[in-house]
């Protein structure tokens, strides 16, 4: 183990980590308004353009097209040039793109911008968790990474709320509430001044002076903080990998099977969910203004949804978490298509919402633990990118069944799809929980898994 990880690993959560958490944190939520705007803009624009239902739901997976060549790119960059770079360049891309797309006139200029500002969301999402989940020790790890994701709600939430308050108001307020996307550009300044590389990454590619100086700036940064480092030592392993083909040899191979299918299995049902949800009230019989109210409530379970996986996550382990997520939220989905009445359909709306965002909590959480440092942004990547092909597929495939299959057969095949997922964490899953971020692709005091056991140590006062 480097002295690098001993190092994180002795260090208490801090003021430096909820700095990191907040920057992080507002980089998911910003993206997801970006993503969560499209699904009461597509109402608008839908009429505006005299689109058919297909049309309606390709333009609904545009974001998601560019999504899975970012995810997909970045992770790689990431793994070869250092997280932030690729992070702020990421966010640059889309919200240039953003901030275009509220100005065009016709669909397909609309569809090409969408799927640029994808490409930097897509990007920008992969990188985050990955990279500041490497400056947090073990023991705090899932409740820094799940509550780093549940700023994905609050950005959902903001989406839903100019959505509901913008979009209807005025013949343009869906541009409006576009070219608000755009806004988080400013943050590029903040994140180049205060998100230091990652030490794990740096000590990788075998600059330990770099990782160490950040180390160092950490630990005189924690009031209180005197413990003294380690002598210096070397990792065994190099930066140079054969990227996604390690991803495909053992050891990593189950992981990478099993990751790519959770990812796909969650964004698959979400953004079918998600970015349909205010079309599908609407077309259960409710008025605009009234589906976008519901939306709103609907949405509004997303926050309990991540914080309270996020809280639970390190005490009964990531795959039970998973599990029971993706189970329950499958019997919600089924439930939901059989509903009658504003009752009980907000009330499944509402449990579906919590379930889906929990599996995202959890998926947050256990996809960098997977993978060593060396592919860890390039599997996140190729995961995160494998999911955006059913976020890609499933927003088209509810627009060709609901004319044919009704509310009904579209909520029976979400729920058939998680509870498929279930199944799979069940039988496929490694447990994560309260073990440190390995460094190398070799498997490490022969653990086949190439994971490290950490003793759980004392919680500090």
């Amino acid at each position: 183990m480097s002295s690098i990880t001993d190092r994180l690993e002795r260090l208490p959560f801090s003021r430096f980590h909820r700095r990191l958490l907040l920057l992080g944190g507002l980089g998911y939520a910003f993206d997801a308004m970006d993503q969560a705007s499209i699904a009461f803009v597509l109402p608008v624009v839908s009429r505006l353009w005299h689109l058919t239902s297909v049309q309606t739901g390709t333009l609904g997976s545009a974001t998601y097209i560019g999504f899975f060549f970012g995810a997909l790119n970045a992770g790689l960059a990431a793994d070869r040039w250092g997280r932030k770079f690729i992070m702020m360049t990421a966010l640059a891309i889309y919200a240039a793109a953003s901030a275009a797309s509220a100005m065009v006139e016709s669909w397909p200029a609309f569809f090409m911008l969408r799927i640029v500002a994808g490409y930097g969301v897509g990007a920008e999402s992969v990188v985050i968790a990955p990279f500041l989940a490497e400056f947090v020790a073990s023991r705090y790890r899932g409740r820094f990474t799940g509550a780093l994701a549940g700023f994905f709600s609050f950005g959902f939430i903001g989406a839903a709320l100019i959505g509901v308050a913008i979009v209807p108001s005025w013949p343009s307020g869906w541009r409006v509430a576009i070219g608000l996307t755009a806004l988080p550009v400013v943050m590029l300044l903040v994140w180049r001044r205060s998100l230091p590389e990652s030490p794990k990454w740096l000590e990788s590619q075998g600059r330990h002076a770099e990782a160490a100086h950040i180390l160092a700036t950490m630990e005189h940064e924690i009031p209180g903080r005197r413990d003294t480092p380690p002598p210096p030592e070397r990792t065994a392993g190099s930066g140079r990998t054969d990227g996604l083909r390690d991803l495909w040899r053992a050891p990593q191979r189950r992981a990478t099977i099993l990751a790519s299918a959770l990812w796909f299995t969650v964004n698959w049902t979400y953004y079918a969910y998600f970015t349909w949800l205010p079309s599908l009230l609407l077309a259960g019989g409710a008025s605009m203004q009234t589906g976008y109210n519901r939306s709103l409530l609907i949405y509004s379970a997303q926050i309990p949804g991540y914080f309270v996986v996020a809280a639970v996550i390190d005490r009964i382990g990531r795959k039970r978490a998973l599990g029971l997520c993706l189970g329950f939220g499958g019997l919600s989905a089924l439930a939901f298509g059989l509903a009658h009445g504003s009752v009980e359909t907000n009330l499944c709306g509402l449990l579906l919402s919590f379930f889906l965002n929990g599996c995202f909590a959890g998926l947050y959480v256990y996809t960098p633990e997977l993978f060593p440092t060396v592919v860890r942004t390039t599997g996140q990547g190729l995961a995160s990118a494998v999911g955006r092909l059913g976020a890609i597929a499933s927003p088209m495939l509810v627009g060709f069944m609901l004319p044919r299959t009704g509310f009904a057969g579209v909520f029976a095949m979400l729920g058939s799809v998680l509870l498929l997922g279930a199944a799979a964490v069940w039988w496929l899953g490694l447990e994560t929980a309260g073990q440190r971020l390995h460094d190398t692709l070799a498997a490490p005091d022969g653990n086949p898994d190439g994971r490290v056991p950490l003793p759980s140590p004392a919680e500090p006062a």
